[in-house]
């Protein structure tokens, strides 16, 4: 019989994990579907997982698969930021994940002339790091300080720029759809 040094400690991790838990086998058993008897010679090594025994227990225990299967450790989690100027602000990655929500530290620069509201498609969030922020949301006109959020769907027209005569940093978080180039919006009916 081939011993496969990952899978052999497979076993001993899964009774330790029950154990902290404080779940018997007979409990274990009733929450994933799989026998007693299974669950006990999956724990002593007298069986082999399967990825389907491992996926019930993973979601029985709440954790990871990666923590029932000993996988190594992720590789350095740091970002190296590469700052990217747009429109005169800068973006500096805080996610190197691509796809998803991303994150941002934005620096706006002070003496800003106020723009046109642009839409596109997505959600946005920010957080105001320091400086203000004046942010445009169709007919809304807010000045936001260092510790305050706003969270809104940028199909509706907005701008946003710095509201004093320092720069503002800010904390974005936006989709892919948020990385699209901004459309103009419709401008309203007039009469």
């Amino acid at each position: 019989m081939d011993h496969d040094p990952v899978l052999d400690a497979v076993g001993p991790r899964l009774r330790c994990l029950r154990q902290r838990r404080g779940t018997t086998l007979a409990e274990l058993s009733e929450v994933t579907g799989i026998s007693v008897s299974t669950l006990s010679r999956l724990e002593s090594g007298g069986r082999k997982p399967t990825l389907e025994l491992l996926l019930a227990l993973a979601r029985a225990h709440q954790v990871p698969l990666d923590e029932l299967v000993g996988a190594p450790a992720p590789g350095d989690p740091r970002v190296r930021p590469r700052p990217v100027r747009r429109n005169g602000r800068t973006l500096i990655p805080l996610s190197k994940r691509p796809g998803g929500i991303r994150a941002y530290k934005m620096l706006v620069p002070a003496g800003e002339p106020a723009g046109e509201q642009k839409s596109h498609e997505g959600y946005e969030w920010m957080y105001v790091l320091s400086g203000r922020l004046r942010l445009r949301l169709a007919e809304h006109d807010f000045v936001m300080k260092p510790g305050e959020a706003a969270e809104f769907d940028t199909r509706v027209p907005h701008w946003f720029g710095s509201a004093g005569t320092e720069p503002a940093e800010l904390l974005v978080l936006f989709g892919p759809q948020g990385e699209r180039m901004h459309v103009r919006a419709r401008p309203r009916g007039r009469g």
